[in-house]
């Protein structure tokens, strides 16, 4: 799905001698090389404000503690998700409210969130998935009127934009009240282990979510809160740095990989992901829907033919035991398309023949298993 040495390959030698300064230096926690990138990544987001930690699941815990949120406090959330923030919320005794879809653009649905909302609801989780981000016009104007926290999830989003009425250009995880991403090998901007990152423009949020990553201090044997140990390590940041030079290509590299699908695609019985026209899509996953009926099947043709492919998700977070007690009901887009997806192997580097073998063979098996 993803070939980390082929974007690896090219930096090799950049990225060995980063590290190797980690190594000299044996500032292996909290090193220059940490400062070093968290001072360019502000740069590049244009935000104030960036608390790095150990990887994107910590970073949602620290952002939800940040927040000064009582236990019971409500946490709305699509229910097609990942499974990282409705645990975390579960972890801190607060409570998921699992929010239904969009069937084009696989985020929360901003006409279902409304319904959801009661006395008791705190903060707004729009998880930007797949590489684009959710409707944050609609979903700032929500937040402005019921009084809500806004946590970003950008884990698969870092780069990706949103225009907004008034012309403003925002990059994924700066328009809330604070936002979260994962420097996971296969994100967009990935490290070569676990790393994430808190971001906010309120200096008072980040004043705590930078406590809160180190143990409830500020000052060393001071505990001013209960906080955790999340740290990102010297030698990630290192090869972070070296990534983040070339951050800019990748993201291009993944925009043409995914042009390049929608036009190879286009003849096609599947529907490809919808690109709102005010929003600029990254392609962390190239994600299309095809009849429930034959997906399983096609899966497996790909597969024998050599072409991987994955499901993202199989089913709803409302399905899972630890939390089917949160939820009654049905939320019909979300179990929908976790009959529906699939995704296809997308990265910054892709050759554009491997991508029209790919699609062959999916048309391929499409037209095959339709009769």
């Amino acid at each position: 799905m993803v070939d980390l040495y082929r974007q690896h390959q090219p930096i090799q030698a950049e990225i060995e001698e980063s590290i190797q300064k980690v190594i000299q230096s044996a500032t292996f926690i909290n090193g220059s090389q940490v400062k070093e990138f968290v001072e360019k990544l502000a740069s590049f987001l244009n935000i104030k404000f960036i608390i790095p930690c150990g990887n994107g699941t910590d970073a949602l815990q620290i952002a939800l503690m940040s927040l000064n949120l009582e236990e019971g406090d409500e946490i709305l959330l699509p229910a097609f998700n990942y499974v990282a923030a409705a645990e975390v919320i579960l972890l801190l005794k607060l409570k998921p409210v699992f929010v239904d879809v969009d069937l084009d653009t696989f985020n929360i649905c901003t006409a279902a969130i409304e319904e959801k909302i009661s006395t008791r609801t705190k903060v707004l989780i729009p998880t930007h998935l797949f590489g684009q981000m959710a409707d944050m016009d609609a979903i700032m104007n929500l937040a402005a009127k019921y009084k809500l926290f806004v946590l970003e999830d950008a884990a698969q989003s870092l780069g990706a934009t949103y225009t907004f009425p008034s012309g403003k250009r925002v990059y994924a995880g700066t328009v809330g009240d604070i936002g979260i991403t994962s420097f996971f090998p296969s994100k967009n901007l990935g490290c070569m282990g676990d790393g994430g990152a808190i971001f906010t423009n309120n200096p008072e949020i980040a004043e705590r979510a930078s406590q809160i990553a180190n143990h409830g201090q500020k000052i060393k044997y001071v505990y001013n809160r209960i906080g955790i140990n999340s740290r990102l390590d010297s030698i990630q940041a290192a090869v972070l740095n070296v990534k983040l030079s070339y951050f800019g290509s990748y993201l291009e590299g993944r925009k043409r990989a995914g042009q390049q699908y929608m036009e190879l695609l286009s003849a096609g019985n599947l529907i490809l992901p919808v690109l709102a026209g005010n929003r600029v899509h990254v392609f962390n996953q190239f994600t299309v829907k095809v009849d429930a009926a034959i997906r399983d099947e096609l899966r497996a043709f790909l597969a024998k033919k050599g072409v991987p492919s994955m499901v993202y998700y199989p089913s709803p977070l409302h399905y899972h035991a630890p939390y089917k007690k949160y939820f009654s009901g049905s939320l019909v887009n979300s179990e929908k398309l976790c009959s529906q997806v699939l995704s296809l192997p997308i990265y910054p580097e892709i050759d554009a023949g491997l991508q029209e073998y790919i699609a062959a063979i999916l048309l391929q098996g499409l037209n095959e298993l339709a009769f």
